[in-house]
């Protein structure tokens, strides 16, 4: 017996050192190919089985697994939980970004035991934390330097076009097509066949439509431009709780500038951008997901999606602390019935006033339809 109790403990401390070992190993100041993140994502999961767990929620073009980490504590008076979404990689190039859902983890797994807060909110939301999206297209970028500009997926082309790839950020089902996109196949904005035509567009959107009613805020990560963007892409929709949105953004850029003097711009995409339709921002918004917003990393241009790794520390830093104000607010709001912005916006939208999304989305319906018919209106 004593033996055996020997023998566990042994096996339990050499698992340990592991867990440890890995920890030291990791370096979040570095970029790395899929199949460290992919270790990585395992390597979390088994080192803290009391806060993270993982689940493959669809599959690539290429077949390759899209998994994220579920970080959450159990409530402690059994209250029904509700959650944050955050996804990174969606654009192949944008290597910062998954670079940041890595540190965002880390930040989480080394403070949540000291801070009150942090815990608290980790009680009542689970935060889903997808490290790429676009798989097959981020391991495109690795294979070689002529290569590494590459943004789309690597989906085949239709049979009359002869370059591969969707930019899965222009595929989801929201006005889709209407604007800040192309058709042409060999184009970075190429939007696809049709709404939801790409298998990683429609992970995300399966995951996350299953769970409307319990996911809060929708944020995913980008780069570059050191942007606060908000729904609409198109100029003529408005979100109808854009008053919100725009005080919510400004705060989390102005927690962001205090970490190391940076400026982020906080609007929606046609505003401090470019028009664009399709994007999952606009589709979390549309489908009643509360708050949504992309982050638009490191930098204003000096290095765009090259961003040298010496920024990736203070990139991250800047982006945890503007994330981490997003959704203390979300959870405040849901849990602490706290707001300080308690008016949602009146906007009109092509000459329709709502407060409602039914407008938005009736309007979303007939531009979809009225582009993919040839009927325009």
């Amino acid at each position: 017996m004593c033996k055996l109790l020997l023998y566990s403990f042994t096996i339990y401390l050499h698992s340990l050192a592991e867990r440890l070992e890995s920890k030291r190993n990791y370096n979040y100041t570095k970029y790395h190919p899929m199949e460290e993140i992919y270790k990585w994502m395992e390597d979390v999961e088994r080192g803290n089985p009391e806060l993270v767990s993982s689940s493959v929620y669809g599959l690539t073009f290429e077949e390759r697994n899209i998994t994220l980490l579920k970080l959450g504590l159990e409530n402690p008076e059994g209250r029904e939980k509700k959650a944050i979404w955050m996804d990174c990689g969606i654009h192949a190039r944008e290597w910062i970004a998954p670079a940041f859902c890595q540190w965002f983890v880390k930040e989480i797994l080394q403070s949540y035991k000291t801070n009150e807060k942090l815990t608290e909110m980790l009680q009542n939301l689970d935060m889903y934390v997808t490290p790429v999206v676009n798989v097959d297209g981020y391991m495109f970028t690795w294979t070689n330097e002529s290569n590494r500009l590459w943004r789309k997926s690597r989906s085949l082309p239709p049979s009359d076009c002869g370059c591969r790839g969707v930019d899965l950020n222009r595929n989801f089902n929201a006005n889709w097509g209407t604007v800040g996109v192309s058709y042409n196949c060999c184009d970075n904005t190429y939007c696809g066949t049709s709404p939801v035509s790409e298998p990683e567009a429609k992970a995300v959107t399966d995951f996350v439509g299953s769970r409307l009613n319990q996911i809060l805020c929708f944020l995913t990560i980008h780069s570059s431009g050191q942007l606060i963007l908000l729904p609409y892409g198109h100029p003529e929709i408005s979100a109808p709780n854009y008053d919100e949105l725009v005080a919510v953004g400004k705060e989390a850029a102005a927690e962001m500038k205090k970490v190391h003097g940076m400026d982020y711009t906080v609007g929606t995409s046609p505003q401090v951008l470019y028009k664009n339709s399709g994007s999952s921002r606009d589709w979390a918004r549309l489908v009643g997901i509360p708050f949504s917003y992309t982050f638009e990393l490191r930098d204003k241009g000096e290095f765009g999606h090259l961003l040298p790794e010496d920024q990736i520390q203070p990139a991250c830093e800047e982006a945890y602390a503007g994330a981490l104000s997003i959704i203390t607010f979300v959870h405040d709001k849901a849990f602490n019935n706290v707001t300080t912005v308690p008016n949602a916006a009146v906007t009109t939208v092509t000459g329709i006033t709502t407060v409602t999304g039914v407008a938005i989305t009736i309007w979303s319906t007939i531009m979809a339809f009225s582009l993919t018919t040839g009927v325009l209106m």
